[in-house]
């Protein structure tokens, strides 16, 4: 399987303009700025997209693993928080992933519910793709 998305960018890092594709259309062209993705939380940027790729993957983990144990998650409601900060020569770096997992599922102890979320969070191919710091809450509801 491979996944494709493509950008294109005309001008200066601060006055340029963007587009975002995805091959499936799910994005089409969608427009991104420096001001989009580093002023104004209202508008695309790869941070972004890493968020709402990362918050998909971990649901499919969660249901996943939880599944494998015999446990049906009822709903799963994540959300996802990248955060930004400066590397040692002062240039952007993402630095952490925070992740906020709701889960409905009945039948599992709090121990096990624990060590089945961080588990989920291990084995989430986005959190393998990353070298960042992962944090998951994950709440039992």
């Amino acid at each position: 399987m491979e996944s494709k998305a493509k950008s294109m960018w005309k001008g200066s890092w601060k006055q340029g303009t963007g587009t975002i594709s995805t091959d499936s259309k799910v994005l089409d062209e969608q427009p991104y700025t420096y001001a989009t993705r580093f002023e104004d939380p209202k508008g695309a940027g790869p941070e972004e997209l890493l968020a709402a790729a990362h918050a998909g993957c971990i649901n499919q983990a969660l249901s996943n693993i939880f599944g494998q144990k015999g446990y049906l998650t009822e709903s799963i409601d994540t959300t996802v928080s990248i955060k930004l900060g400066r590397d040692d020569r002062e240039k952007l770096q993402i630095k952490a992933s925070h992740i906020t997992s709701k889960i409905k599922v009945d039948g599992v102890s709090d121990a096990e519910f624990a060590e089945l979320a961080e588990i989920a969070k291990a084995g989430c191919t986005i959190s393998r793709a990353l070298n960042i710091e992962i944090i998951l809450n994950a709440i039992k509801i």
